[in-house]
């Protein structure tokens, strides 16, 4: 709760001076999918090839985050929306001061990726699905949780003892069984050039 005496301050420099000064628009890319999908290797072949076209972006990363600002969340429902509610709101000042923000969370429940639609502002996001199936996915799992999770050794993991809801409606949707990462990335950079996100104001 917001105490009564703490009053937002208004900023000289609007996050419209931002985008023209970077000469493009700010918001949310967020990759949603199940773990090993491969939302984090996009991500950041992502980042690097918006960079090496001048534009501002930066990757949040699932994991990176909770060693960090998220450490002292766990993975129990209520954890996992405190989780992206934080999330919500530091990719909300990220757009505010122009950058493109490359979220990449495996985000399983509707009502919480709606909630960061409604922070970030439902102009500013496009939710994309990394698409793999629970089969492929424990077969690339580069960490061995799946197998740790069918151990009984990690708890309420996402695609083996917690549930994923799949996007009903996503703005594009990645089939990594289908694409490699060069074409993942080039199918989300043609996303994007065709929303005119990219585009120099």
């Amino acid at each position: 709760m917001i105490g009564k005496h703490i009053v937002w301050h208004e900023s000289l420099v609007s996050r419209r001076d931002r985008n023209i000064m970077n000469k493009h628009r700010s918001g949310v890319i967020w990759f949603t999918g199940l773990p090993s999908a491969g939302k984090s290797t996009i991500a950041h072949h992502l980042e690097k090839e918006l960079f090496d076209r001048g534009i501002r972006a930066y990757v949040l990363d699932g994991d990176n985050i909770r060693h960090g600002l998220n450490s002292n969340l766990g993975f129990s429902r209520e954890d996992r929306r405190e989780n992206l509610r934080r999330i919500a709101e530091l990719s909300k000042l990220f757009v505010d001061a122009g950058i493109v923000v490359l979220a990449a969370f495996v985000s399983p429940y509707k009502e919480d990726r709606q909630y960061v639609r409604d922070i970030v502002g439902d102009d500013s996001f496009f939710e994309v699905y990394v698409k793999c199936s629970v089969e492929v996915c424990e077969k690339r799992d580069p960490k061995g949780h799946y197998k740790k999770a069918k151990a009984g050794i990690i708890k309420e993991y996402t695609g083996v003892s917690a549930p994923y809801e799949e996007p009903e409606n996503p703005d594009l949707v990645i089939d990594t069984e289908e694409l490699n990462v060069e074409e993942s990335v080039k199918a989300v950079l043609e996303f994007l050039d065709k929303k005119k996100f990219i585009l120099l104001m």
